[in-house]
């Protein structure tokens, strides 16, 4: 086989495996990741200089939450906290399903699916929380999340209005609305694409639709909007608030699609680039504040970081960029963890969006 059916045939087999969507279960903790069958994906098996640095990342502290910026670890077994559970005599938000035509889109218009057929009728799914007590017509802190993460996944994944009706009620994270949307079939166009096009069409689509849709309104207060991410939606969430820290300044990223992927004339490496280049080189430094998490058994573990293939290289470069420059961040590498880990995710998802807020006071909007 040639290296170019390989290279296909990797791009065939990822874009399977990267359906990561909570109507779809992410890969389990001990799948194996792409090319790990033959001891290497693309760019080969690690170099010793790969197997050093993944050989450090087990040796980071383990993961305080309540820790400023830095890198840690965390060891399974994995337990999701009180905060995942349903909890008595507090107030509960309301969770509304919306379905967003296609048609008609200036940036994701329908397109055939692999069956050659268009839906002209196509829709999208938009899941919305909105808290308990929230005045209609008033603007309000926003989580916006990829693939509806948090809206309808497999246990032990953790659902988000559950965790957002407990640590809003306790005032640990100020009462928000979270808009969990479902891509199209242009899901790699979407959120792959290194540039700031989703970001918009959410800003010119989706946030309208659903404010008249459920009678609300998101403040434009940056630094009160964050965005939520796995895989290739992990990402989107940092493409949106790079691209517009105008518009988001919180990010919280499990298993981020940082690796060469799509790219194109201003990302050749893809969302590789962000570690190789855009956030070393950028100066100043983004008013942004980001949470990362990979697994140890992620896509591309064994694969060479040459190859700009390896999700575990791609998000500890990441963390050595962010922490070389200065961002508040923290990451988080899991032990025995796969790609988009369901209970790596059900034990670190509250407490991740709690430190991501945390020097939010927890007032409202």
């Amino acid at each position: 086989m040639t290296a170019v059916r390989k290279s296909v045939l990797l791009l065939v087999m990822l874009a399977a495996s990267l359906r990561v969507a909570d109507a779809q279960p992410a890969p389990p903790a001990d799948a194996a990741a792409p090319g790990a069958r033959k001891g290497g994906g693309r760019g080969g098996p690690l170099s010793d200089a790969d197997r050093a640095a993944i050989a450090k990342l087990a040796e980071l502290p383990p993961w305080q939450p309540t820790a400023a910026s830095g890198d840690f670890s965390l060891s399974a077994p994995y337990a999701p906290p009180p905060e995942n559970q349903p909890k008595e005599n507090i107030p509960k938000g309301r969770v509304e399903t919306l379905q967003l035509p296609q048609a008609g889109s200036r940036f994701y218009p329908p397109v055939a699916g692999r069956d050659g057929k268009l839906d002209a009728a196509a829709t999208r799914e938009v899941v919305v929380y909105i808290p308990a007590g929230y005045v209609a017509g008033t603007p309000a802190p926003l989580l916006l999340t990829h693939d509806a993460m948090g809206a309808h996944d497999r246990e032990p994944a953790p659902h988000l209005p559950t965790i957002l009706d407990n640590l809003i009620a306790a005032k640990r994270l100020p009462p928000m609305i979270a808009v969990m949307v479902m891509p199209s079939n242009q899901r790699s166009l979407e959120y792959d694409t290194v540039s700031g096009k989703y970001c918009d069409f959410v800003e010119e689509e989706v946030l309208p639709f659903v404010a008249k849709s459920c009678g609300v309104a998101f403040t434009r207060d940056p630094a009160a909007r964050a965005t939520l991410g796995g895989s290739s939606g992990g990402a989107a969430a940092l493409s949106m608030a790079w691209f517009h820290p105008e518009r988001y300044r919180r990010v919280l990223v499990y298993s981020g699609t940082f690796v060469n992927l799509r790219n194109g004339p201003d990302a050749p490496h893809g969302a590789w680039e962000y570690h190789e280049n855009f956030i070393p080189q950028t100066e100043p430094r983004k008013p942004l504040r980001i949470w990362l998490q990979v697994g140890e058994r992620d896509n591309g573990a064994t694969s060479a970081s040459a190859g700009m293939f390896n999700w575990v290289i791609a998000n500890a470069r990441m963390a050595e960029v962010l922490k070389a420059k200065g961002y508040a961040y923290q990451f988080v590498y899991c032990k025995e963890a796969g790609h988009v880990d369901r209970p790596a995710r059900a034990h670190t998802l509250a407490p991740a969006l709690e430190w991501l807020w945390r020097d939010r006071v927890p007032a409202g909007p």
